[in-house]
């Protein structure tokens, strides 16, 4: 992990753009060269991320990603900053539009790779807390890869039917996420079970997840 002084940072952060921050500070930036900066701090005195920073973590999700072939972003460095208490990544973006950025532009073929995609992703062992169309990539090459990979597990074997339904459920953090879905359910549907092994039979995936999108 390199150390940044505080010259050092300053030096980075000339020409950047704040791309989210909290009540506690900044988080992502976007540097001056076109790759960011993703901040990350721990939340109690006494806490697991204090031994295991979040950064190690996001930079151990992108090598595990890159290893079972879903695009994601390229970490450049591991870096500590002492004069803001913090850890960070520095790295390259996952070159695409994120699905929220697409907006109405979404069509039913996009939301079937969108719902093989996640397939993909639960055969693969990948529980992404944070599966929302802001996270989630369209590439270049019409592949969707994934971003803000910091709050992920990823284990040997698919995922079980309990995980399943708690990844459905996190899709549905926002309502235009939740709208978009709805409106081409069948199509979303019919790309989660084109391969053989689902959990779920056609009709008790599409009672679960009408009853997830369109909660209040």
């Amino acid at each position: 992990m390199k150390k940044l002084t505080k010259q050092d940072y300053q030096v980075l952060r000339e020409g950047t753009t704040v791309i989210e921050a909290d009540p506690f500070g900044e988080k992502v930036l976007l540097l001056s060269d076109g790759t960011y900066l993703k901040l990350f701090r721990a939340r109690h005195l006494l806490s697991l991320a204090r031994i295991y920073p979040y950064s190690k973590r996001f930079i151990r999700n992108a090598q595990k990603l890159a290893e079972k072939g879903i695009p994601t972003v390229t970490v450049i460095e591991l870096l500590r900053i002492p004069c803001v208490h913090r850890t960070a990544v520095h790295y390259s973006p996952l070159t695409g539009k994120t699905l929220k950025k697409l907006g109405d532009n979404i069509d039913l073929i996009l939301i079937n790779k969108l719902g093989s995609f996640i397939r993909e992703l639960h055969e693969k062992g990948i529980h992404f807390r944070s599966l929302h169309m802001g996270n989630i990539v369209v590439t270049p090459e019409n592949r969707l890869g994934l971003i803000d990979i910091a709050d992920m597990k990823i284990y040997r074997k698919p995922l079980d039917r309990e995980f399943r339904i708690r990844n459905f459920q996190h899709t549905a953090r926002y309502p235009e996420d939740m709208a978009a879905l709805m409106r081409f359910l069948p199509s979303f549907i019919q790309g989660y079970q084109d391969r053989e092994g689902s959990p779920f039979r056609t009709a008790e995936l599409q009672d679960l997840l009408t009853t997830i999108y369109t909660r209040k």
